[in-house]
């Protein structure tokens, strides 16, 4: 249901077309953020990505008898970074819960996690919709708990190994409310839950590694009904496969009640090589988990104070920067929205814009450089082109040093070279000449080989274009353009 005094969202294109009228999707998403920490939520042990398989693994983690978990302080702080982010309430006391349940990669039998007092209480992300509108979506909580195992299917024709290093390792798991309505929704709220705890640091949101998971609950119900029966689409590992695997279940549930079946409240997995999703067994509810307080672990709690001291070290967010960049910057909400998306890219921006025209930077940053970056499937710190440089390259051609033609090359060479702009115009004697001397030359040569389209200007004056080209090209593009115009058009029209 939507959250209370939350304005009806109800767009044309959340409706699923059915046989007996209109059907309404209803999206809620557990997000699993893998905590960025040296060691793991109970143990020494290092959380490195990519080990030899159970190199990692401490006694702790192994569940051996007699082993005792301690807590890491380090992943509290990085939990309640993260709510403080999510603009969630910090529950000064919360309990750990033992969650009882067996598989293979689970060594103890259970899962150190957090039921009914979670670190993070209530807090919401707001999201920016096709139209240029913005959404709430309600966060319910936030809580700690250790990841299992991982069991491999595919390193022996009979036998199913498992690797350990995963186990005990931090795991943020962020519950949304259902304010979801469709698989674009879906893809904003994810995209900016992994923005957000990328610039706090406290995941690195690499779905592709596994340091980032997503179960999604789909129902579906008449528009203004109950809520329908969920499904739950387990452990998605990327932000297409969760649209992919929202469009089919939705389409899938609705044929099943339309058909006259009925739903059954299940865990699915989504098959992206067939585009489908599965069963994969029965939805458990909480008391199939026999949750209950871990006797070996003591209430967590804290100050407002020790709270206080972290709100205090955040960066600027994703959303406060948007709205500086649109207030300092001049910028619209849509290319402020993609410049924030990313840390790295918010930051260069910032420094190739500050104090120059904002809107020249933009043009160049998401035009001429983005274009580079995707051509060399490069991120912005493997840029040969440092942020300083690009907006040397701005003040180049704002104090005529050069002209825009020159500044396209001077571009192409500081790709090549990853020289600072001032260092190639010298280098390469590209300053623009304004001299008016060597223009005059340049532009009485040109009129004297085209007698023709002098006397076709003297009837057509749009053709000036075609002679700024050719004195231009004269002069290999140094020749200050407006310089050019002047000259050319007083020697044609005397």
């Amino acid at each position: 249901m939507d959250r209370e005094g939350a304005r009806p969202y109800l767009p044309v294109m959340s409706l699923i077309k059915g046989e007996t009228g209109d059907w309404e999707i209803v999206l809620g998403l557990e997000v699993h953020a893998q905590v960025i920490s040296e060691a793991k939520l109970f143990s020494g042990a290092p959380t490195t990505f990519g080990a030899d398989p159970n190199t990692q693994v401490s006694l702790v983690d192994a569940a051996m008898p007699g082993m005792l978990p301690v807590i890491n302080e380090r992943c509290v702080e990085q939990a309640v970074r993260t709510g403080l982010g999510l603009n969630a309430q910090i529950n000064l006391r919360s309990v750990f819960d033992r969650k009882n349940y067996f598989y293979a990669d689970l060594p103890a039998g259970y899962q150190i996690s957090q039921f009914k007092d979670p670190i993070v209480g209530e807090g919401a992300v707001e999201i920016d919709l096709a139209d240029g509108a913005t959404k709430a979506i309600g966060i319910e909580r936030l809580h700690l708990e250790q990841d299992a195992g991982k069991s491999l299917h595919d390193q022996h024709p009979s036998q199913t190994y498992v690797d350990l290093n995963r186990s005990g390792v931090a795991l943020m798991e962020i519950v949304s409310r259902p304010d979801m309505r469709n698989a674009d929704e879906a893809a904003a709220y994810l995209t900016k839950l992994r923005s957000i705890v990328r610039y706090l640091g406290t995941c690195d949101g690499n779905m592709d590694e596994g340091s980032m998971r997503c179960d999604v609950n789909v129902s579906v119900r008449k528009p203004g009904a109950e809520l329908g029966t969920r499904c739950e689409i387990k452990n998605v590992n990327s932000i297409r496969y969760v649209k992919q695997a929202i469009e089919y279940e939705a389409r899938r549930q609705v044929e099943i009640i339309e058909g006259g079946g009925k739903i059954v409240q299940e865990t699915r997995l989504y098959d992206p090589g067939r585009n489908e999703t599965r069963s994969m067994r029965s939805k458990e509810d909480a008391h199939d988990y026999r949750y209950f307080p871990d006797p070996d672990l003591l209430p967590l709690v804290f100050t407002q104070e020790y709270v206080d001291r972290i709100r205090a070290s955040l960066p600027e967010l994703p959303d406060a920067r948007k709205n500086r960049f649109i207030k300092e910057y001049g910028l619209t909400p849509y290319d402020a929205g993609v410049l924030v998306l990313e840390k790295e890219t918010a930051a260069f921006f910032d420094t190739v814009a500050k104090g120059r025209d904002a809107k020249e930077a933009v043009k160049l940053v998401t035009g001429d450089f983005f274009a580079m970056l995707n051509r060399r499937g490069a991120t912005i710190a493997e840029s040969p082109i440092k942020a300083e440089h690009l907006g040397k390259l701005l003040d180049l051609q704002a104090d005529g040093t050069i002209s825009g033609r020159i500044a396209k090359d001077l571009f192409v060479a500081m790709e090549e070279t990853g020289k600072d702009p001032a260092v190639l115009v010298e280098e390469r004697g590209l300053k623009q000449v304004t001299d008016t001397g060597p223009i005059e030359a340049a532009i009485k040569a040109v009129i004297e080989a085209n007698p023709g389209q002098v006397t076709a200007y003297k009837a057509k004056p749009t053709l000036m274009g075609w002679f700024v080209g050719q004195v231009m090209k004269s002069t290999g593009g140094k020749a200050n353009p407006k310089i050019v115009n002047e000259l050319l058009k007083k020697a044609l029209d005397g």
